[in-house]
């Protein structure tokens, strides 16, 4: 039969174990749920943003060529040496397009880039078969003929992108078609650009962009690129989602996988490219098997402390014991309970005061895991809120609006020169520069309000005020802003000056969606930046008009 001494101990160790294993499933179950959402929103955000800039450059190169038809060097092509002259301007101006031509109705090229392909007749090309009927923008592919004749110091193969536009005279006489290729070289300098600050932690981040025609990978890590690639985060990007999800890649690992859709900027239709950005599961866990880790070896600490002490007062086991098992029962049950100190027997009160130290170490590391969720809604960088703190922040705050008489006020920013800080004196001194660019934000906000990065450079300000008096005090707390990012900053030895271009949108009573909201903000953004940058815009005049 076992002694009382062998049992208790026994009791005392399986007890510690039981419950600090309840803790720790509760606590980092709940860890592995916060961490999962903020990193796969974060990659989603970033997948959004990279097919968002894709298409936005498409769309700006493809209308500078259409405006290049609209010239009489082109319209009227007498004097081939002027178009020439012109078509060296613009590349001179814009390095991403390797090649611009313009041909006659025929094919034959009258003007090229340096000279390429003069006097050639390209008819049988796509990109004048398909230009002469309009305009095409065609996928990514290779030029065979070009390849040949373009300078290619890295050796690797040169990919492009076409654009071609008809160009016609006054008359409305077909002339012949002006034609770009675009080399693909620009989008991994967009990679780059969103994954640089991701790929500086070391998390092991990746990005690929898929096309729609052949499901082939158009950009992705050394030895993706031409791959076939079939997921479920495909079919759900190009289904209209932005989002992220967790699946097995072909390699058999499991992933959080980022997606987002390329379906156009503006009058641009887009070409269809699904953007994916995806962390290795392994990896994104870490932090919570280091704590699953933590919590077992504190269970074992303690586990052992308790037997040790069990054989100690196995004589005085009657009332004292019972009170305590009572206590601690009540606890691990989730009430609220004090550990009953006992005055009577030394070893009694030892032990009691042993449980208070583990309720208490137990309490702290609870603490501390509520302190890891709280990190997740801040951004790495800036430690202002992120776009999860965004979607609490509008539940919490929507819900208990009176849309009567009070407003929320969406002011979208984006920093003007930030990408010259960075190109100019690196992503170190940008990063400085964002997190002093967050102090001053957060010096604008009053009770109730929120200034969140969305990331890269854009931010979100949100001021919640009575609607009579949300257009003035919106006008003035944009005045504050450009101000404030206006003003010098000192980053290291350098002053650096930059501005601030601000998109501004009233949530009213006629609005349903907050998406909307955000989204009319960012296109008063977008307008801002086309009349000038450094300015505001605002969507509407009068809120209170309603």
């Amino acid at each position: 039969m076992i002694k009382i001494r062998t049992f208790l101990a026994l009791i005392f160790a399986a007890f510690v174990i039981l419950l600090s294993a309840t803790f720790g499933l509760l606590l980092s179950g709940r860890s592995t749920q916060a961490i999962e959402k903020e990193i796969g929103v974060s990659l989603a955000g970033t997948a959004y943003q990279l097919s968002d800039k894709l298409d936005n450059f498409m769309w700006s190169r493809s209308g500078e060529v259409r405006l290049l038809t609209e010239l009489d060097p082109l319209k009227q092509p007498a004097d081939p040496e002027k178009a020439q002259s012109l078509l060296n301007q613009l590349q001179s101006n814009f390095p991403s397009f390797s090649w611009i031509g313009f041909m006659d109705a025929k094919g034959k090229v009258l003007a090229g880039t340096n000279g390429i392909l003069v006097g050639k007749n390209i008819a049988e090309r796509p990109v004048f078969a398909e230009g002469i009927k309009g305009s095409f923008i065609g996928d990514v592919h290779e030029a065979v003929l070009l390849a040949k004749l373009l300078p290619n110091p890295s050796g690797e193969p040169l990919q492009f992108v076409d654009i071609s536009y008809l160009v016609r005279s006054d008359a409305g006489k077909t002339v012949g078609v002006l034609a770009a290729h675009l080399s693909w070289e620009w989008a991994k300098e967009v990679e780059r650009t969103l994954l640089q600050p991701l790929s500086d932690s070391g998390k092991g981040f990746e990005v690929f962009i898929v096309s729609q025609k052949d499901d082939t990978v158009l950009l992705g890590p050394e030895g993706w690129a031409g791959r076939e690639l079939k997921l479920a985060s495909v079919t759900r990007a190009r289904s209209g989602q932005n989002s992220w999800i967790q699946e097995t890649w072909p390699d058999g690992k499991k992933y959080l996988t980022g997606y987002a859709y390329g379906d156009g900027y503006l009058d641009y239709p887009g070409l269809g490219w699904t953007v994916l950005v995806r962390q290795p599961e392994s990896v994104a866990f870490a932090p919570v098997d280091k704590i699953r880790q933590d919590v077992i070896a504190a269970g074992l600490i303690a586990a052992a402390l308790f037997a040790g002490i069990g054989l100690l007062t196995a004589e005085f086991i009657s009332r004292p014991i019972r009170r305590l098992t009572l206590a601690a029962d009540r606890v691990r049950r989730g009430e609220a309970a004090e550990i009953p100190q006992t005055k009577s027997f030394k070893d009694i009160d030892s032990l009691s005061y042993s449980l208070h130290s583990l309720l208490g170490s137990l309490l702290r590391t609870e603490h501390a895991l509520g302190h890891m969720e709280n990190a997740a809604l801040r951004d790495q960088l800036t430690e202002m809120p992120n776009r999860l703190a965004l979607e609490r922040y509008l539940e919490d705050t929507i819900e208990g609006l009176d849309r009567t008489s009070e407003t929320l006020a969406f002011m979208y920013l984006d920093l003007d020169g930030f990408k010259k800080v960075n190109d100019t004196f690196g992503h170190q001194v940008g990063d400085m520069l964002l997190k002093k660019v967050a102090k001053r934000l957060q010096t604008t906000t009053q009770p109730g309000d929120i200034a969140i990065r969305l990331g890269g450079d854009e931010f979100l300000l949100i001021a919640c005020r009575p609607i009579e008096s949300v257009q003035a005090e919106a006008e003035k707390l944009a005045g504050e802003v450009l101000k404030l990012i206006n003003n010098p900053f000192i980053v290291g030895m350098h002053q650096l000056s930059i501005g601030c271009s601000i998109g501004a949108a009233f949530y009213t009573p006629d609005i349903e969606s907050v998406t909307e909201v955000i989204q009319t903000a960012d296109d008063c953004l977008y307008q801002s930046k086309k009349s000038g940058k450094n300015q505001v815009t605002f969507h509407r005049a009068d809120p209170a008009a309603d």
